[in-house]
Protein backbone atom coordinates (compact mmCIF):
# COMPACT_ATOMS: atom_id res chain seq x y z
CA UNK A 1 0.00 0.00 0.00
CA UNK A 2 2.70 2.25 0.94
CA UNK A 3 4.57 1.74 -2.52
CA UNK A 4 1.70 2.54 -4.48
CA UNK A 5 1.16 5.65 -2.68
CA UNK A 6 4.30 6.29 -3.40
CA UNK A 7 3.95 6.11 -6.86
CA UNK A 8 0.47 7.90 -7.28
CA UNK A 9 1.71 10.93 -5.23
CA UNK A 10 5.30 10.65 -7.53
CA UNK A 11 2.89 11.22 -10.43
CA UNK A 12 0.50 13.50 -9.51
CA UNK A 13 3.26 15.47 -8.28
CA UNK A 14 4.87 15.37 -11.38
CA UNK A 15 2.02 16.17 -13.62
CA UNK A 16 0.82 19.06 -10.81
CA UNK A 17 4.41 20.54 -11.85
CA UNK A 18 4.58 20.15 -15.55
CA UNK A 19 0.94 21.61 -16.10
CA UNK A 20 1.78 25.17 -14.04
CA UNK A 21 5.59 24.86 -15.38
CA UNK A 22 4.05 26.04 -19.06
CA UNK A 23 2.14 29.06 -18.21
CA UNK A 24 5.01 30.07 -15.32
CA UNK A 25 7.53 29.76 -18.32
CA UNK A 26 5.99 31.46 -20.50
CA UNK A 27 5.02 34.39 -18.23
CA UNK A 28 8.46 34.53 -17.14
CA UNK A 29 9.61 35.11 -20.90
CA UNK A 30 7.39 37.74 -21.27
CA UNK A 31 8.85 39.39 -18.41
CA UNK A 32 12.25 40.12 -20.38
CA UNK A 33 10.27 42.81 -22.36
CA UNK A 34 11.26 45.92 -20.49
CA UNK A 35 7.92 47.10 -20.44
CA UNK A 36 7.05 47.89 -16.79
CA UNK A 37 3.50 47.62 -16.79
CA UNK A 38 3.55 43.88 -18.50
CA UNK A 39 6.09 43.54 -16.42
CA UNK A 40 4.32 43.70 -13.02
CA UNK A 41 1.49 41.89 -14.21
CA UNK A 42 2.97 38.68 -15.92
CA UNK A 43 5.02 38.28 -12.56
CA UNK A 44 1.55 38.72 -10.87
CA UNK A 45 0.00 36.25 -13.30
CA UNK A 46 3.09 33.45 -12.74
CA UNK A 47 2.79 33.81 -9.03
CA UNK A 48 -1.07 33.03 -9.50
CA UNK A 49 -0.26 29.87 -11.04
CA UNK A 50 2.47 28.78 -8.73
CA UNK A 51 -0.50 29.45 -6.36
CA UNK A 52 -2.65 26.82 -8.32
CA UNK A 53 0.23 24.37 -8.22
CA UNK A 54 0.72 25.01 -4.31
CA UNK A 55 -2.93 24.10 -4.16
CA UNK A 56 -2.62 20.63 -6.44
CA UNK A 57 -0.05 19.64 -4.34
CA UNK A 58 -1.82 20.20 -0.75
CA UNK A 59 -4.73 18.18 -2.72
CA UNK A 60 -2.73 15.24 -3.21
CA UNK A 61 -1.29 15.42 0.14
CA UNK A 62 -5.28 15.08 1.06
CA UNK A 63 -5.45 12.15 -1.04
CA UNK A 64 -2.82 10.21 -1.29
CA UNK A 65 -1.01 10.70 2.20
CA UNK A 66 -2.94 12.39 4.89
CA UNK A 67 -1.68 13.66 8.26
CA UNK A 68 -2.76 15.69 11.03
CA UNK A 69 -1.91 18.74 11.00
CA UNK A 70 -1.69 21.27 14.13
CA UNK A 71 -0.97 24.36 13.54
CA UNK A 72 -0.86 27.90 16.06
CA UNK A 73 -0.59 31.65 15.50
CA UNK A 74 -2.25 32.05 11.96
CA UNK A 75 -4.78 34.70 12.84
CA UNK A 76 -2.55 38.04 12.21
CA UNK A 77 -1.37 36.73 9.06
CA UNK A 78 -2.16 38.82 5.62
CA UNK A 79 -2.09 38.52 2.31
CA UNK A 80 -1.21 42.14 1.43
CA UNK A 81 1.86 42.20 3.71
CA UNK A 82 5.74 42.07 3.38
CA UNK A 83 6.86 39.53 5.67
CA UNK A 84 10.24 37.45 6.08
CA UNK A 85 10.06 34.17 6.97
CA UNK A 86 12.10 32.21 9.29
CA UNK A 87 11.91 28.43 10.20
CA UNK A 88 13.63 25.59 11.22
CA UNK A 89 14.82 22.46 8.76
CA UNK A 90 15.03 19.61 8.82
CA UNK A 91 13.66 17.96 5.78
CA UNK A 92 12.75 18.62 1.96
CA UNK A 93 9.73 17.92 3.57
CA UNK A 94 9.22 21.38 5.46
CA UNK A 95 9.11 23.16 2.08
CA UNK A 96 6.23 21.30 1.19
CA UNK A 97 4.52 22.08 4.94
CA UNK A 98 4.70 25.79 5.31
CA UNK A 99 3.56 25.72 1.67
CA UNK A 100 0.15 24.32 2.75
CA UNK A 101 -0.06 25.91 6.09
CA UNK A 102 0.68 29.32 4.72
CA UNK A 103 -0.61 28.79 1.31
CA UNK A 104 -3.13 32.40 0.68
CA UNK A 105 -2.81 33.17 3.70
CA UNK A 106 0.58 35.44 2.98
CA UNK A 107 1.81 36.10 -0.18
CA UNK A 108 3.23 33.12 -1.90
CA UNK A 109 6.62 32.03 -0.71
CA UNK A 110 10.34 33.09 -2.56
CA UNK A 111 12.95 31.21 -0.93
CA UNK A 112 16.89 32.25 -1.58
CA UNK A 113 18.35 29.10 -3.39
CA UNK A 114 21.89 28.06 -4.50
CA UNK A 115 22.52 29.09 -8.14
CA UNK A 116 22.81 25.54 -8.64
CA UNK A 117 19.29 24.72 -8.60
CA UNK A 118 18.97 27.09 -11.56
CA UNK A 119 19.79 23.59 -13.79
CA UNK A 120 17.45 21.36 -11.86
CA UNK A 121 14.71 20.07 -14.46
CA UNK A 122 11.52 22.43 -15.00
CA UNK A 123 11.73 23.88 -11.74
CA UNK A 124 14.67 25.79 -12.02
CA UNK A 125 13.63 27.64 -14.99
CA UNK A 126 10.29 27.91 -12.90
CA UNK A 127 11.96 29.28 -10.01
CA UNK A 128 13.45 32.11 -12.44
CA UNK A 129 10.50 32.73 -13.61
CA UNK A 130 9.23 33.57 -10.78
CA UNK A 131 12.03 35.50 -9.71
CA UNK A 132 13.23 33.89 -6.84
CA UNK A 133 16.57 34.83 -6.05
CA UNK A 134 19.83 32.52 -6.61
CA UNK A 135 22.71 33.55 -4.89
CA UNK A 136 26.44 32.69 -4.78
CA UNK A 137 27.85 32.95 -1.29
CA UNK A 138 31.24 34.13 -0.75
CA UNK A 139 33.09 31.97 1.66
CA UNK A 140 35.93 32.90 4.41
CA UNK A 141 38.80 31.55 2.21
CA UNK A 142 37.38 32.94 -1.16
CA UNK A 143 37.31 36.34 1.00
CA UNK A 144 40.87 35.75 1.66
CA UNK A 145 42.08 35.63 -1.50
CA UNK A 146 40.24 38.03 -3.18
CA UNK A 147 38.95 41.18 -0.98
CA UNK A 148 37.43 42.70 -3.60
CA UNK A 149 34.51 40.30 -2.93
CA UNK A 150 33.93 41.90 0.36
CA UNK A 151 30.21 42.96 0.05
CA UNK A 152 29.22 41.10 -2.94
CA UNK A 153 26.87 39.24 -0.81
CA UNK A 154 25.37 42.13 0.53
CA UNK A 155 24.61 43.45 -3.12
CA UNK A 156 23.34 40.21 -4.45
CA UNK A 157 20.82 40.44 -1.74
CA UNK A 158 19.93 44.09 -2.62
CA UNK A 159 19.61 43.17 -6.04
CA UNK A 160 16.98 40.44 -5.63
CA UNK A 161 15.15 42.23 -3.03
CA UNK A 162 14.70 44.87 -5.56
CA UNK A 163 12.07 42.85 -7.73
CA UNK A 164 10.12 42.49 -4.70
CA UNK A 165 9.28 46.11 -3.61
CA UNK A 166 6.42 45.95 -6.45
CA UNK A 167 4.48 43.95 -4.95
CA UNK A 168 3.63 42.30 -1.58
CA UNK A 169 5.90 38.93 -1.02
CA UNK A 170 6.87 36.67 1.67
CA UNK A 171 10.63 35.98 1.23
CA UNK A 172 11.40 32.18 3.34
CA UNK A 173 15.41 32.02 4.84
CA UNK A 174 16.34 28.70 6.78
CA UNK A 175 17.87 30.37 9.18
CA UNK A 176 20.53 27.19 10.18
CA UNK A 177 21.83 27.29 5.90
CA UNK A 178 21.22 23.79 5.84
CA UNK A 179 19.08 20.59 7.24
CA UNK A 180 19.05 19.10 10.54
CA UNK A 181 20.79 15.86 11.10
CA UNK A 182 22.74 14.56 14.63
CA UNK A 183 25.88 14.64 13.24
CA UNK A 184 25.91 18.30 11.80
CA UNK A 185 24.42 18.91 15.30
CA UNK A 186 27.61 17.05 17.02
CA UNK A 187 30.05 18.62 14.55
CA UNK A 188 29.26 22.44 15.20
CA UNK A 189 28.68 21.53 18.73
CA UNK A 190 25.71 23.52 18.73
CA UNK A 191 24.50 25.09 22.18
CA UNK A 192 20.64 23.78 21.17
CA UNK A 193 18.78 20.88 21.94
CA UNK A 194 16.82 20.63 18.50
CA UNK A 195 18.53 23.34 16.47
CA UNK A 196 21.56 23.67 14.39
CA UNK A 197 23.52 27.14 15.16
CA UNK A 198 21.73 30.26 13.23
CA UNK A 199 23.52 31.98 10.36
CA UNK A 200 22.98 35.57 10.78
CA UNK A 201 23.82 36.80 7.67
CA UNK A 202 21.52 36.36 4.84
CA UNK A 203 18.46 37.79 7.21
CA UNK A 204 20.49 40.68 8.07
CA UNK A 205 21.20 41.61 4.39
CA UNK A 206 17.59 41.08 3.50
CA UNK A 207 16.62 43.50 6.52
CA UNK A 208 19.31 45.70 5.24
CA UNK A 209 17.65 45.75 1.85
CA UNK A 210 14.35 45.80 2.71
CA UNK A 211 13.32 46.32 6.55
CA UNK A 212 11.68 49.05 6.21
CA UNK A 213 8.80 48.06 3.82
CA UNK A 214 8.80 44.27 5.67
CA UNK A 215 5.33 44.30 7.44
CA UNK A 216 6.22 41.46 9.99
CA UNK A 217 8.58 38.46 10.33
CA UNK A 218 7.22 35.04 10.45
CA UNK A 219 8.93 32.59 12.67
CA UNK A 220 7.95 29.02 11.88
CA UNK A 221 8.53 26.01 14.09
CA UNK A 222 7.93 22.82 12.30
CA UNK A 223 7.77 19.05 14.49
CA UNK A 224 7.70 15.81 13.44
CA UNK A 225 6.55 13.49 16.40
CA UNK A 226 7.37 10.48 14.92
CA UNK A 227 11.00 11.64 13.63
CA UNK A 228 12.39 13.55 10.70
CA UNK A 229 10.61 12.06 7.50
CA UNK A 230 12.21 11.88 4.09
CA UNK A 231 10.75 12.48 1.13
CA UNK A 232 9.48 9.49 0.11
CA UNK A 233 8.44 8.70 4.07
CA UNK A 234 5.86 11.82 3.20
CA UNK A 235 4.47 10.66 -0.34
CA UNK A 236 4.20 6.71 0.94
CA UNK A 237 1.67 8.52 3.81
CA UNK A 238 4.12 7.05 6.66
CA UNK A 239 4.21 10.75 8.13
CA UNK A 240 0.71 10.76 10.31
CA UNK A 241 1.49 14.19 12.19
CA UNK A 242 3.28 17.06 11.89
CA UNK A 243 3.53 20.14 14.14
CA UNK A 244 3.62 23.83 13.05
CA UNK A 245 3.71 26.62 15.41
CA UNK A 246 3.46 29.96 13.46
CA UNK A 247 4.90 33.04 15.39
CA UNK A 248 4.36 37.01 14.05
CA UNK A 249 6.94 39.42 15.63
CA UNK A 250 7.16 43.31 14.64
CA UNK A 251 10.52 44.29 12.56
CA UNK A 252 12.67 46.33 15.40
CA UNK A 253 14.66 49.51 13.86
CA UNK A 254 17.38 47.55 16.03
CA UNK A 255 17.75 44.71 13.37
CA UNK A 256 18.48 47.45 10.17
CA UNK A 257 21.58 48.46 9.57
CA UNK A 258 25.33 47.58 8.12
CA UNK A 259 26.11 43.76 8.85
CA UNK A 260 29.44 43.45 6.92
CA UNK A 261 30.60 46.68 7.93
CA UNK A 262 29.53 47.70 11.55
CA UNK A 263 30.65 45.12 14.13
CA UNK A 264 28.32 46.69 16.90
CA UNK A 265 25.89 45.81 14.63
CA UNK A 266 26.85 42.50 13.77
CA UNK A 267 27.39 41.63 17.48
CA UNK A 268 24.27 42.50 18.70
CA UNK A 269 22.15 41.52 15.75
CA UNK A 270 23.30 37.95 16.33
CA UNK A 271 22.97 38.22 20.19
CA UNK A 272 19.12 38.75 19.18
CA UNK A 273 19.07 35.89 16.99
CA UNK A 274 20.54 33.73 18.88
CA UNK A 275 17.97 34.43 21.51
CA UNK A 276 15.41 33.74 19.00
CA UNK A 277 16.78 30.39 18.39
CA UNK A 278 16.85 29.68 22.32
CA UNK A 279 13.39 30.43 22.25
CA UNK A 280 12.41 28.37 19.34
CA UNK A 281 14.44 25.33 20.86
CA UNK A 282 12.03 25.45 24.18
CA UNK A 283 9.07 25.84 21.64
CA UNK A 284 10.35 22.46 20.43
CA UNK A 285 10.97 20.70 23.55
CA UNK A 286 7.24 22.12 24.39
CA UNK A 287 5.98 20.31 21.02
CA UNK A 288 8.54 16.56 21.43
CA UNK A 289 6.87 16.76 25.20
Amino acid sequence: MSLLRCILSLILYALNTLVWFVPIFIFGLIKLLPITVLQKACSWLAKECASFWVAGNNLTQKLLSPYRLNVEGLSELKQRDWYLVIANHQSWVDILVMQRVLHRRIPFLNFFLKKELLYVPFLGLAWWALDFPFMTRTSKSQLKKNPKLKGKDVETTRKACEKFKAMPVSIVNFVEGTRYTPQKHRRQNSPFKHLLKPKAGGIAFVMQAMGEQLSKVVNVTIHYPDGIPTFVDFVSGRVKQIDVHVEVLPVSENLIGDYSNDNDFRVRFQAELNQLWSQKDEQLQRLRS
